[in-house]
């Protein structure tokens, strides 16, 4: 997994309606990032074309909509995810525990853009 930024799109799975997208700086071992609503820091390991981390987001805007529900009801939560990387960016899956009693699945496309 290179070090550098990369661009981030989430989709929930499981039949939950949700998606974001940001950016994330890998460097290390260590990410950071965010997007309009959202920012993560976390941590990662790497292994032969695999990779695996945990991550914990935050929400630091409201949304624009009222009539938008956050998926995370502004909390903190704690993800958990694993997949495979090449040059150009990777590919996970994981899982997002919100309030320490629902779990969430999502897949998550990260695409290289610069390095750092």
């Amino acid at each position: 997994m290179k070090n550098g930024l990369y661009s981030i799109h989430i989709h929930m799975l499981d039949g939950v309606k949700g998606r974001d997208s940001g950016v994330l700086v890998l460097r290390d071992g260590v990410l950071l990032g965010g997007g309009p609503y959202f920012w993560s820091q976390g941590s990662y390991t790497v292994g032969e074309g695999t990779w695996k981390g945990e991550l914990s987001t935050n929400q630091h805007s409201p949304f624009a909509d009222p009539f938008v529900r956050p998926l995370f009801g502004g909390e903190e939560v704690t993800s958990g995810f694993s997949g495979t990387f090449s040059e150009e960016g990777a590919e996970v899956f994981g899982t997002v525990l919100v309030a320490g009693h629902r779990s969430l699945s999502f897949r998550a496309t990260l695409k290289w853009l610069a390095a750092t």
